[in-house]
């Protein structure tokens, strides 16, 4: 998957889901921010690390975490990962004319860990890893040479930060850092911060 600037990556595991991207903001071949987030937790157990236009990143991000918390408080219940990114998918398809520019991969989980890819107009593709973004084909090239089914947290946190630290070599729109969003099985979500080499 190739598309809107910038590189993101997803993978799961049995012990939960790494979701990372890199901090570059580009237009053009101008730089405009070396220190832009895009990973954002949705609810307590759920999360998304997109590529694309920030703009628009942010307002998906905010209209999930609100429909996510009214689901749960309004049903008493948590709402599963397969239907946040349904629902998502269908906000984004509902907005197909004038599609919001953003490659997603969100994740998280309810009885088991869980990815889903969403392109620009909503299609929803469930993987056990996956990249977005200009610097995707790199990042995926690792991704299918290193994952493996058993890997544990630790072991998927360094691949997600090797596969963006081999696109940003590459690809002039990744770079300056990478924000990671650790959703352990069964455990408290938390982000980190890698830096990049210059």
């Amino acid at each position: 998957m190739s598309g809107p600037g910038a590189t993101a990556v997803g993978i799961k595991t049995r012990e939960g889901v790494v979701l990372a991207a890199e901090k570059r903001m580009s237009y053009g071949g101008f730089v405009m921010s070396k220190a832009i987030r895009k990973v954002f937790k949705v609810g307590d157990r759920m999360g998304m690390a997109c590529a694309g236009l920030y703009a628009d990143m942010q307002a998906i991000a905010r209209m999930l975490e609100i429909e996510v918390r009214y689901y749960e408080l309004s049903n008493k219940r948590e709402m599963k990962v397969r239907s946040a990114a349904r629902m998502l998918g269908l906000y984004l398809y509902s907005n197909k004319l004038f599609p919001l520019l953003t490659e997603t991969i969100f994740g998280g989980y309810d009885t088991e860990p869980r990815i889903f890819v969403l392109d620009p107009v909503g299609s929803v593709i469930e993987e056990r890893y996956s990249a977005a973004g200009t610097g995707a084909p790199l990042a995926m090239a690792l991704l299918d040479k290193n994952y493996k089914e058993d890997m544990g947290l630790e072991e998927a946190k360094n691949l997600a930060i090797e596969a963006i630290k081999v696109a940003s070599m590459r690809d002039s729109l990744s770079g300056d850092g990478i924000d990671l969003l650790i959703i352990p099985f069964e455990g408290k979500l938390y982000l980190e911060f890698v830096p990049l080499e210059q």
